[in-house]
């Protein structure tokens, strides 16, 4: 075999193609081994100048002699290797099968996370009802599930006063693509009436809430936001649906998201942010951002990628948890990147996000990144002493505000410990060729038969010319990303051993997606307010379509994220809890909403 192989390797172009042939027609002697490069020819014919082409787009160099070498075994050596797609044994591979490889962010590493569960929620009197249906609408789900165990407040009457919102404001945002009105309101009655009986389920009980229109849902529309599937309808639920109609949640609307989950934009528009009408809310997990902030739904189930928790969650002013990678199952939702999906609540307080985490959490065979993991959350739970990394440079330098900066300032004064922190200087974004590798395998079947022509955002940097071009990246080029993902969460491991939790401006890039790689759990919340006289875009800056400015700054919120250990989302919310209280903005809402 080697010596064949070396045949290969140092024979003359013509004489191998020629050999080539001729081993296809005559069957060698009985045992002998299997070779490279002795295949039936497929595809289309290459030549020296294809390869010369080529050499541009995977920034290589060949000579002249290697070009032509590679041209005439290119069809019996390589072009085979795609006969699943385009082959005499062609497969579909269902959606459903996830790759082989599977992403842990342990990495080997055992004992991560809590050893035990434990939640404790927050205590004390319960506030009254508010008279005005708009302060009912905008409570936490804190009060909200307090309220309607007292029975100060029915499901139904919760459920009827988000459908009445849903219809006067939605028109400004265009957050809901399906509104499940009856399917809501049985749903309340049902929740009622259990309550009465004495069979109460737990603080999402008869809470209406939404789902980012990516989660199937049995009989009911599942779009994906995306022209080619806006009359899509699954048989089953998701898992996270089934567990939160296990834990008694209403579901009131299928959100918004941009198509195929990026940025805000979807088949019916752009979703408006309700803190300034004139920008988008940002994505991709849009709906769930705007329609949470405007108290139209309880909470809402996003889902992140590389920020499309965090980014919405900013700008509307939300509290918005990103579970550590295989906290939260998968099962039943759009894959855009098997090894960065992550599913996860976005809520109007700190709490509300680990009350919906509580019932979302745990795995499931369908989900085969998903693992087990305990949760240990105590609302009353002290934080003096716990250390916060941070990185001294970020702070100084945009995106980070003078927010940013005094929320770092607030670590102290609650008695957490502030730790400056450094990150290698590494190429973080060349990540990204794993999202976009794994994003243009997912919807390979809709870009080879052009469907995602369909979709109304063709720019530069939307989904159908990055599925386009990623055909183009190299193999090897991946696995070599996959090799440094595996060091960036090495490094992550190591800085995480020596605090408890990270402090970082939300929109810092490197964070953004180095933790998503490594699949390390963030929080996004409040902490205080900034002005802006542009509207801010999710978009490349184009001058075909420049973005609203104002004559007079206009007030939005802004916060921080919190990057915690893996599995230690209950340390993140005490923290984020702290932080919370001490900034004292939480309640404020949007004007008009």
């Amino acid at each position: 075999m080697s010596s064949r192989r070396h045949f290969l390797a140092h024979a003359p172009a013509g004489l191998i193609g020629a050999t080539a042939l001729a081993s296809a027609q005559t069957p060698p002697p009985p045992g002998t081994p299997p070779t490279f490069g002795t295949a039936p020819a497929a595809g289309p014919a290459v030549t020296s100048a294809t390869f010369a082409e080529a050499e541009k787009l995977m920034r290589v160099q060949l000579s002249e002699a290697e070009r032509a070498l590679a041209a005439s075994t290119w069809p019996s050596s390589l072009a085979g290797l795609a006969d699943r797609r385009d082959g005499p044994r062609r497969i579909t591979i269902p959606e459903t099968v996830a790759p082989a490889s599977q992403w842990n962010p342990a990495l080997g590493r055992t004992g991560l996370g809590p050893a035990r569960n434990r939640f404790v929620r927050s205590a004390g009197p319960v506030p009254p009802l508010p008279a005005d249906d708009a302060d009912i609408a905008h409570a936490p789900v804190t009060l909200l599930s307090r309220w309607i165990e007292t029975r100060a407040i029915t499901s139904e009457r919760l459920t009827r006063l988000y459908l009445a919102r849903i219809a006067r404001l939605d028109t400004k945002l265009r957050s809901v693509i399906t509104l499940t009105a009856d399917h809501a309101l049985a749903q309340a009655a049902q929740a009622d009436r259990e309550i009465a009986a004495g069979r109460y389920r737990g603080p999402l009980h008869g809470i209406p809430y939404g789902l980012k229109d990516l989660l199937d849902t049995a009989g009911i529309p599942t779009t994906y936001g995306a022209e080619p599937f806006r009359h899509r309808v699954p048989a089953a639920d998701a898992v996270v649906v089934k567990r939160l109609q296990a834990a008694g949640a209403v579901l009131l609307a299928k959100l918004s998201l941009g198509a195929l989950a990026m940025n805000d934009v979807w088949f019916g528009g752009q979703t408006m942010n309700p803190w300034l009408p004139e920008e988008g809310s940002s994505g991709s997990s849009a709906g769930p951002g705007a329609a949470t902030a405007a108290g139209l739904v309880g909470f809402a189930i996003g889902s992140e990628t590389g920020g499309s928790i965090i980014g919405p969650s900013m700008r509307c002013g939300l509290t918005g948890l990103r579970p550590t990678f295989g906290r939260v199952p998968r099962t039943g939702a759009m894959t855009l990147c098997w090894s960065l999906d992550k599913l996860g609540p976005m809520t109007r307080s700190v709490e509300d996000a680990m009350l919906v985490l509580q019932a979302i959490s745990g795995p499931d065979a369908g989900d085969t990144g998903s693992v087990p993991a305990r949760l240990h959350f105590d609302a009353r739970a002290s934080v003096k002493g716990l250390k916060v990394g941070y990185v001294p440079a970020w702070m100084d330098q945009a995106p980070a505000i003078d927010v940013d900066r005094q929320a770092l300032a607030m670590v102290r004064q609650l008695g957490m410990q502030p730790v400056p922190v450094q990150l290698p200087a590494w190429p973080y974004d060349s990540l990204n060729l794993i999202l976009f590798a794994e994003a243009a395998a997912a919807f390979e079947d809709l870009t080879l038969s052009h469907g995602v022509d369909q979709l109304g955002m063709q720019l530069p940097d939307a989904w159908p010319n990055f599925f386009r071009m990623s055909r183009f990246l190299s193999a090897v080029d991946f696995v070599q990303a996959d090799r440094l993902r595996r060091m960036v969460a090495q490094e992550m491991a190591r800085l995480m051993g020596e605090v408890d939790l990270l402090l970082v401006p939300s929109m810092r890039e490197e964070m953004l997606t180095l933790s998503n790689h490594t699949g390390h759990p963030s929080l996004t919340l409040r902490t205080g307010f900034t002005t802006v006289t542009e509207a801010r875009s999710d978009w490349a800056p184009d001058p075909a379509r420049p973005a609203p400015k104002f004559a007079s700054p206009r007030r939005v919120p802004h916060g921080v994220t919190l990057i915690g250990r893996l599995f230690e989302e209950g340390v993140l919310a005490q923290a984020g809890l702290a932080l919370e209280r001490a900034a004292g903005v939480a309640g404020e809402r949007p004007p008009g909403f």
